[in-house]
């Protein structure tokens, strides 16, 4: 068992965590960002709330799956006399009316398998990050909960008495639970849920089913695909990184933020794992977000992160009534980075933006006018390319001049000159070439240790281990089969990578030193090796990172090297990326499978 066995339900509107035993702990609303009206994930036990659940009496067992290729979660709680009850949870998504139809709603529907289970529902939302219990109030078929700034709405064809008194009662017939906005229901709860049963789950086969996946390990490509698509905001287009806050990287830490926002360099990297997938539509959604959030002829730095709707607070703050992940807080809502300065968001914007002038599939392709303000990015990233900033790894105590930040600002001005060349724009072109191979040389010549033939992740003279030069052959800026690529992964691999699990830096920083993997720098370790030829390896430790995902195929951030466990926040959009590309590089191809196979 990890520390995070929790399956995700949401519609891309909304999401919430549930727990091997059915037990809701984390559901922010009216959207991803929202406020956290289950919370207990974070909080405390005294009094509990902040969940709902259903309490099986003598409950002995308790599995818990997704039903194939959809994001419908379904819990099987068995007591000991044999009586068994299926908990069938999800947030409704399909088409309706020409659209999809995503209302900030969980449904919840329980269903006797065997015998007659004895059961209690729990249902306990707080406010205001924990601080209020709020009121209820009681209708015919529903109940509202009352906070000081929103109201929930349960309709249910439970009976009422026993869920606000959280009785205990016979489960002898299915009975629904529908809890999201205060508004009436038009129809009977029990066809409401089993409609949007029936229709999501149709949806997400319909989605899958368009899907470009590997021959190999398709099953844990297609959770985190699905995993990977719940964490964007289809109203926006934001992308958010994680959907929690303040699950620490690592115990007893303090390395606790808030990851529901939209980070430049996640969705670059979200983005291009769902194009390769064939799931386009992402792109799109968050290039109209980005282009929205980045003005023309923006002069000054890039946020290197975005509230995912328009209004909404990114100050940085500590909710103090709720206590953290097992205690271990602290909670901060809201993110200082946002006042960072890192430079490689110029190059992430651009790269996620290159796709669009040459996919013909796409409704709307890249034109005279985005790559004009794509070009304005362009301008700014060969200014910012060795201005010290905090980096990819965020430092809030120290800024000096990132290889990874100047390989992005590189990687702008090389994609736009293959823009302007499709665009027929040759002078231009050549001219973006011309300046992206000065900008390289300049880089690789920085960034190279004196004597010892490796690349520094710094570019102002001292030798720093750092994950992310593994991505530097990704990018293009140095080839793989250089000697000087070469042997900056041995020293990698000396400084960085514990038994296969591999550090972000091996230096102190602002918290102490590290004691946990991300485990996206597996992943770009894993590609690394790929690239240079050891794909033996490569494989066999691929098959020990799918290993660490939790019961339903999902990863956090960071694991444990010596336990195992999963930190930090969850599903982490890094992690299901890196599983996606390295399954996507590892896999046999599909003749070659099938020829196995045969």
């Amino acid at each position: 068992m990890t520390n995070l066995d929790y399956a995700v339900l949401g519609n891309c509107a909304i999401a919430a965590l549930v727990s091997s035993t059915a037990r809701q702990e984390w559901f922010c609303f009216p959207r991803l960002d929202g406020e956290p009206v289950f919370n207990a994930l974070l909080g405390g036990e005294d009094p509990p709330r902040g969940f709902m659940d259903v309490l099986l009496r003598n409950q002995e067992q308790a599995s818990q799956r997704y039903r194939r290729n959809t994001a419908v979660v379904e819990t099987l709680l068995t007591d000991d006399t044999g009586a068994a009850l299926r908990i069938i949870d999800l947030a409704p998504r399909f088409r309706r009316f020409g659209r999809i139809y995503r209302p900030p709603m969980i449904v919840r529907r329980l269903e006797p398998v065997s015998g007659r289970p004895r059961i209690r529902i729990r249902i306990r939302p707080s406010f205001d990050h924990g601080a209020e219990a709020g009121r209820t109030s009681i209708g015919s078929n529903h109940v509202r909960y009352v906070g000081p700034e929103m109201v929930l709405r349960l309709t249910t064809d439970a009976p009422i008495s026993y869920v606000t008194e959280e009785a205990e009662f016979g489960l002898d017939r299915p009975v629904s639970l529908i809890l999201g906005a205060d508004e009436s229901l038009p129809e009977a709860p029990d066809l409401v849920a089993r409609t949007a049963i029936a229709e999501t789950e149709a949806y997400w086969l319909e989605w899958v089913r368009g899907l470009n996946l590997p021959f190999d390990w398709q099953d844990a490509v297609i959770r985190a695909a699905i995993t990977l698509k719940l964490c964007s905001y289809e109203d926006t287009g934001g992308i958010v990184a994680a959907l929690t806050t303040s699950v620490p990287e690592a115990p007893g830490s303090g390395r606790c933020w808030d990851y529901r926002f939209s980070w430049l360099r996640d969705s670059f990297f979200t983005v291009g794992a769902l194009n390769r997938l064939n799931a386009t539509r992402t792109m799109e959604g968050f290039m109209r977000f980005i282009m929205d959030a980045v003005p023309d002829g923006s002069a000054g730095p890039i946020p290197p992160l975005f509230p995912i709707a328009p209004g909404t607070s990114v100050e940085e703050r500590i909710a103090g009534a709720l206590p953290g992940f097992r205690g271990d807080g602290p909670v901060r809502i809201g993110n200082a980075a946002v006042s960072q300065l890192q430079n490689d968001g110029y190059g992430a914007i651009v790269m996620t933006a290159a796709q669009m002038f040459h996919d013909q599939r796409l409704t709307r392709v890249g034109d005279i006018a985005l790559y004009r303000q794509l070009a304005t990015l362009g301008e700014q990233a060969e200014r910012a390319a060795f201005v010290p900033d905090a980096g990819l790894w965020e430092y809030r105590g120290r800024a000096v001049p990132h290889t990874h930040s100047a390989a992005m600002c590189w990687a702008a001005l090389d994609r736009l000159g293959a823009i302007a060349e499709h665009l027929g724009l040759d002078d231009e072109a050549r001219d973006w070439d011309r300046r992206a191979e000065e900008l390289r040389r300049r880089i690789l010549a920085a960034a190279t240790v004196p004597g010892e033939g490796w690349l520094s992740g710094a570019l102002d003279g001292t030798q720093v281990a750092d994950a992310s030069t593994f991505l530097l052959p990704e990018f293009g800026l140095i080839r793989a089969t250089d000697p000087l690529f070469l042997r900056t992964v041995e020293v990698l691999e000396k400084r960085l990578v514990r038994d296969g699990i591999v550090l972000r830096y091996d230096h102190e920083d602002d918290f102490g030193t590290l004691e946990v993997g991300f485990l996206v720098c597996t992943f770009w370790y894993i590609d690394t090796l790929a690239r240079i030829g050891r794909k033996d390896e490569a494989r066999a430790l691929f098959e020990r990172a799918l290993a660490w995902r939790n019961h339903v195929g999902l990863l956090s951030e960071d694991v444990h090297p010596a336990t195992g466990a999963l930190w930090g926040n969850f599903p982490q959009t890094y992690s299901q990326v890196g599983l996606i590309l390295s399954a996507m590089r590892l896999s046999r191809t599909w003749e070659e499978g099938l020829w196995r196979a045969s």
